[in-house]
């Protein structure tokens, strides 16, 4: 099938390198000329693991183009996804701006035939219905003066809808995540746009592309649009209050000498609980959880509902943040003048992606503390990146990181933080004290190199 994505960000981007990898036609449009420039050359502008490698080879194989012309883009495709950014706003709304760009350019570009408009970004419930208006009115606009949206798609010979298909995509396995679905959400009330997405997903429904080919069909949900768009926010506010769940576990058995850890196995086991999610540590960030709970909240409130558990998971969230400042200072007291370092920066392993990232808010912290604040990050140390980054000095690797601290903070669990020289490491210190923010490493391990070992919820 032909497929024109526009956006290039983490969602757009490895849709469309995925679903040519599937076999599709894919042209993705950007309006960043550079970003575009990078694209074509078969590098990836994001940290992704394994995205390159299909880039590359879908290129190869003249299944995926990228261009800025929105045009040639809208033309292509038989099915268009829009899958541009939809940041917080300060009261905690999405901003759908660039939304609503891309869906008056496609009104503005659009000829005679059927097209299949996708929401792949994460919208607002009742999006669905306001980006088919946005299209009609670039459809009149081009018209002129004097004729309806309605008018002007009849006159063209234009018909398209609107599909609402929530993306579940974890920053750092989602090329995985795009070949091993949990599920695969439509929203329509179109037969004919739910069967053209159908045969659009069947080589991923029917686990072509999946680790384990053997696995039974992928579900398909299909639904109205406002129940798709609700599944998405739903699906994040439920992640985001879990993890709040056990780390309000964890403050309490901090104060009563139960160890979480073991507490999260017992109640995981549990077939209704589930083991996933129930890593206690210094709180979730990244720029899915913080702006749809957020979203999700702000919706509840614009229909008279006070959503008072979620707005509960943003504060947990929040104050867990200064977990890891208290436990610093309960090792070294006075923080004014102390070395502390950072194990990891990005608000998760296997990207280079610090939006909300809560390492920025401990920096903040021990900043205002008059500590001096260093940093060993795989990603942001090799790339460069921390060059941006304020009251924090980025060193090039885990020894230099520890020479001459007081303390080093754990704040992402990057697999490769398993297997450091921690007894090299503690000897270049000047009081070993591991403050394990995600309670990921070994504590027997720490303590036979060396350290005083502290973790979150930790008897």
């Amino acid at each position: 099938m032909r497929v024109c994505v526009i956006g290039t960000g983490y969602v757009g981007l490895v849709t469309g390198a995925c679903l040519a990898r599937a076999g599709h036609h894919v042209i993705c449009v950007d309006n960043n000329e550079k970003k575009v420039e990078l694209m074509k050359s078969g590098r990836a502008p994001i940290f992704e693991p394994g995205l390159s490698e299909i880039m590359q080879e879908a290129a190869k194989q003249g299944f995926l183009e990228f261009t800025t012309d929105l045009a040639a883009g809208v033309t292509h495709g038989e099915i268009l996804f829009i899958a541009v950014g939809t940041p917080a706003l300060p009261n905690g709304e999405s901003d759908t701006q660039y939304v609503e760009a891309v869906a008056r350019g496609i009104g503005n570009n659009l000829q005679a035939g059927y097209k299949v408009i996708v929401n792949k970004s994460t919208v607002p419930i009742g999006s669905g219905n306001w980006v088919q208006m946005i299209v009609l009115d670039g459809l009149a606009e081009r018209e002129g003066s004097g004729i309806s949206g309605p008018e002007a798609a009849k006159k063209i010979g234009v018909e398209f809808d609107v599909v609402s298909n929530p993306e579940f995509l974890r920053e750092g396995s989602a090329v995985y995540d795009t070949f091993n679905p949990d599920r695969i959400v439509l929203g329509s009330d179109s037969q004919r746009a739910l069967s053209m997405m159908q045969k659009l997903y069947q080589p991923i429904v029917e686990r072509k592309l999946a680790e384990d080919p053997s696995l039974p069909p992928v579900p398909v949900v299909l639904t109205e649009l406002s129940s798709a768009e609700m599944i998405k926010y739903a699906a994040n506010a439920f992640l985001a209050t879990k993890i709040s769940f056990i780390n309000e576990i964890a403050n309490v058995c901090d104060r009563v000498g139960a160890d979480v850890v073991q507490v999260a196995k017992g109640i995981g086991l549990d077939s209704r609980i589930g083991s996933k999610f129930l890593q206690a540590g210094i709180g979730w960030g990244g720029s899915c959880f913080p702006k749809d709970v957020s979203a999700m909240v702000h919706i509840a409130d614009d229909y008279g509902y006070n959503a008072e558990l979620l707005k509960a998971a943003v504060e947990v969230n929040q104050r867990q943040r200064s977990v890891a400042i208290e436990k610093i200072q309960h090792e070294l007291k006075i923080l004014n003048g102390k070395v502390v370092g950072l194990l990891g920066l990005t608000f998760k392993p296997d990207t280079d992606d610090m939006r909300d990232a809560p390492a920025l808010k401990i920096i903040e912290e021990l900043n205002r503390l008059k500590a001096k604040v260093k940093a060993y990050d795989p990603i942001v140390s090799s790339a460069g990146i921390g060059q941006g980054l304020t009251g924090v000095r980025v060193e090039p690797d885990p020894e230099r990181l520890a020479d001459g601290c007081d303390a080093l903070v754990l704040v992402t669990d990057w697999k490769e933080f398993l297997s450091l020289d921690y007894s090299k490491m503690a000897k270049l210190m000047n009081n070993p004290v591991m403050i394990d923010g995600r309670n990921f490493l070994d504590r027997k391990v720490l303590q036979e190199a060396g350290f005083h070992y502290v973790g979150i919820g930790r008897s």
